[in-house]
This record gives structure tokens, sequence and C-alpha cells, in this order.
């Protein structure tokens, strides 16, 4: 469903990233994992068709700046940006119009999940970092995308927070979503990850998926790449 080849990207001299390739199939959830720098947010913001690059990105198999893509994407920033002046149901309001849906109740589900609906009035310059970030995710899944996107999605979250998104990669997983998580904390995403890409330098270093019969734990290969210069498929 997301399909990533050969992706180069940048920054004046700075090669942000190398030839990437890599694919996120359906019900598959994929983490990218790499130390801050390796490239994972560059990679993530072209996947989002918010940067120029060079080689090419497919969401569910149309270029990834097209309109059928855009509307299978899902994509949820490190940092959350709300409108200071909407509500946060004319958040929602705002998402399911641009995506030309009618309200069918995922909307309040998803903020009663969030311990959001009781905010519902609050304008998003009243909220808190936290409480951004949860309606971020809230106007990012409401139009029920198959190809999902989280930059450092806990970051910022609280615990009851954790735990339902926690819950939901699991759901949206099950209802054949492709979820893409990029992260550098490996304890968040240890227990759930179908494969993992680690990123050093704006490579690709290392592929590990579960049950590969590789017996290192994805924190012991992680480690051995980004301290100690190794890299192995």
């Amino acid at each position: 469903m997301l399909h990533i080849e050969n992706v180069s990207k940048r920054y004046g001299k700075t090669l942000a990233n190398d030839g990437v390739s890599f694919a996120v199939e359906s019900g598959e959830l994929a983490v990218l994992l790499g130390p801050n720098g390796a490239g994972k947010s560059t990679l993530i913001k072209c996947i989002a068709g918010l940067l120029r690059f060079e080689g090419n990105i497919e969401i569910c198999g149309h270029g990834n700046k097209t309109l059928e893509a855009k509307r299978a994407l899902g994509y949820i920033p490190e940092m959350p940006a709300v409108y200071d002046l909407l509500t946060v149901s004319e958040h929602l309001e705002f998402m399911r119009r641009a995506y030309r849906m009618d309200d069918d109740g995922y909307g309040e589900a998803l903020l009663q999940r969030f311990e959001m609906w009781d905010k519902r009035d609050k304008l998003g310059k009243e909220l808190s970092k936290g409480m951004q970030q949860k309606l971020s995710i809230c106007c990012q899944l409401v139009h029920r995308p198959k190809v999902i996107i989280f930059d450092e999605p806990l970051v910022g979250l609280d615990p009851h927070a954790i735990k339902e998104l926690k819950e939901m990669f699991g759901e949206l997983r099950a209802d054949g979503a492709a979820l893409l998580i990029s992260t550098h904390m490996i304890d968040s995403v240890e227990d759930f990850w179908d494969v993992a890409h680690i990123m050093m330098h704006g490579r690709l270093a290392a592929v590990k998926r579960q049950g590969d019969g590789n017996e290192r734990s994805l924190e012991e290969m992680f480690f051995s790449i980004t301290e100690g210069g190794e890299a192995s498929k």
C-alpha cells in the first residue's frame, strides 16, 4: 500500500536521504528507527508530499502527490499544528468537509476515546500541547485512511492516550491499514511491530522482521548499528 523506491533528498550539499527503498503492505505495522539526524523525519515529509525528492513514492498505487493518494493518507506529525481559532469540533468538521464526508459519528467516537469530548468547544489555542497532539491524531484518522504515518506519536501524550493509541495500532492493522511509525524510542514500539527499518546517515542500515530467526533483539541490533557502525540486512 505504501511503496518507496530509491528516494533521495538533498538540502544543499547535505544528502538527508540516500536511495531509500521499502514497502509497507496492508495489515502491516512498520517502524522506522534511527538516532536524531538519521533522516527519518525527512523521509516522512517526503512521503507526506511536503518536500520535493528524487525517486518514487506510491500510496495505494497512486503517486504520493495525487489527490487519490492524499485521500488514502493520514499523517500525524511530531509537532501538532492546529488552528488557533477553530474549536475542537470545528477541526473535525473541517477535515470531514475537506474529504467531502458526512458525519458518521466516528469523529465523536475518537474524541471520546482520547478524552477530548468535553473539550469539543475549546479553541485550538486554548489546548495544551498534549491535547493538541490528541486532536491532531483524531483529525488525521477521522477520514479512515488506508495508509497512516506517525512521527514520534507517543511524545507528549498522557498515559491514557498512550494506552488508547497503542490499542488503535492493533485495531487499524487488523482492519487492513498500512502503518509506518517513525521514532528513536525503541521501547515505545517493541510490543507491536511487524518489520523494523533502521536508518543511519540517510540510508537503510538494516531490516528486521518479527520471527525472522535472528536471535538478536531489535534493541541489540539497533545499538550495534548506531553505536558500532554495523550495517547488515
